[in-house]
């Protein structure tokens, strides 16, 4: 495996960029080695629905310990508040929508929208484990598609 693709698969879980900078990269490797598309796109699309497990572990095992550590709670509290007006965005879409509002919180392909913040909203409001996992599931494979989509046409546009 090319260093480019490990780094590709790296950026993927990384809590800011996920696939909707991984996963790019990982097309353009792909194209460059006459590697199936769909093959890389479903290697991103796992990477990012399986980090999903370990920040449900992270979150219900280690946060609370983190938190003595000063460097960690000044980080996980900046994160907190940066992200806070999206988070009362979904509260008010989870109310009236349910379970499809973190589906659709975790689908939209921008920054801070991803499987971190959706695990961790599903989290805090203690929504139903099994049922966010589904959601955030569908909500990554939702903006891989649609990041996937972007891809290719900007790939055809220009190149």
């Amino acid at each position: 495996m090319d260093l480019r693709l490990i780094y590709a698969l790296i950026l993927t879980i990384m809590p800011v960029t996920e696939l909707r900078v991984g996963l790019p990269l990982a097309i353009v490797y792909a194209i460059e080695h006459n590697i199936p598309v769909m093959l890389i796109f479903s290697l991103v699309i796992l990477v990012n629905i399986l980090i999903i497990f370990f920040i449900f572990y992270f979150l219900d095992n280690l946060h609370a310990r983190f938190m003595n550590l000063k460097f960690y709670k000044k980080i996980f509290n900046s994160y907190m508040r940066r992200f806070q007006k999206k988070i009362d965005i979904f509260e008010k879409r989870y109310n009236t929508l349910g379970f499809f509002a973190l589906i659709l919180f975790v689908a939209v392909p921008l920054p801070g929208t991803g499987a971190w913040t959706g695990c961790l909203v599903s989290w805090l409001f203690g929504l139903d484990r099994k049922k966010s996992i589904l959601a955030v599931s569908i909500g990554v494979l939702i903006a891989g598609i649609l990041v996937l989509l972007g891809t290719i046409n900007f790939i055809n546009l220009f190149f």
